[in-house]
């Protein structure tokens, strides 16, 4: 099993500890606004295989107290099970970054006890989904499902929106709003741009729009707040 990318501490990306993240290459969206976007389409080499990674866990335990899997989307990845297995055998907890788009997957790995956070993206309002992932049509039963199941609340877990000034408006967080209903968490994060953004042009909101966007949502969730804003 191939590993793309591998950051080998973060404070930032398993809430409440400190952890090393694992990219997976591969994706079924494409949105422009992507960071990862030499990941999507499988091509770029990969860093490392499983078992190379399995040794960097063991020799880093005690100074890790968990693992990321991101991608790309990792639950395109047949051997991430397996993979889950052994990396919480050495007593990791394991946060999983999902596109949503793999409900069986997602159902899969949290009955079998492998995730024990989910950071799911909503990436914007139904109506505007398949524009916002770069596609010309999507189906979103799929999203839909792994909404579904995450609010069933047997896992923890975070919604999050990559906001983007050209893409998202007050309208849109009332619809995902109300489609997340009940949500332990969420999160908007303001775009920032990047040398490995496919596309130009794009920009995140303002600072009150943002806060618009905040209170637009906070109505329908348990929290929300703004991540990542530079004020």
């Amino acid at each position: 099993m191939n590993i793309h990318g591998l950051q080998k501490m973060t404070l930032l990306d398993f809430p409440g500890r400190v952890a090393c993240t694992v990219f997976f290459g591969g994706c079924d969206f494409r949105c422009p606004f992507c960071h990862n976007w030499e990941l999507l389409d499988g091509s770029c080499p990969p860093l490392m295989d499983d078992a190379e990674l399995l040794r960097f866990l063991e020799k880093r335990k005690g100074l890790l107290d968990g693992v990321c899997f991101t991608g790309g989307e990792p639950l395109l990845q047949k051997e991430l099970p397996r993979l889950a297995e052994e990396i919480k055998a050495l007593g990791y907890p394991i946060k999983l970054d999902t596109n949503g788009n793999h409900p069986d997957a997602l159902r899969a790995m949290l009955e079998r006890g492998l995730v024990d956070y989910v950071a799911m993206d909503i990436k914007n309002a139904p109506g505007r989904y398949a524009e916002t992932v770069g596609l010309p049509e999507l189906d979103l039963a799929p999203v839909r499902r792994s909404v579904e199941l995450l609010l069933e609340g047997t896992v923890d877990y975070e919604f999050r929106t990559t906001v983007i000034d050209q893409l998202h408006d007050a309208d849109s967080f009332a619809e995902i709003g109300a489609w997340i209903r009940g949500a332990k968490r969420y999160f908007l994060q303001p775009f920032k741009d990047r040398d490995t953004v496919p596309f130009g042009g794009l920009s995140a909101p303002n600072a009150e729009k943002l806060r618009l966007y905040r209170q637009t949502v906070l109505p329908f969730v348990q929290a929300a707040e703004i991540r990542g804003a530079d004020d």
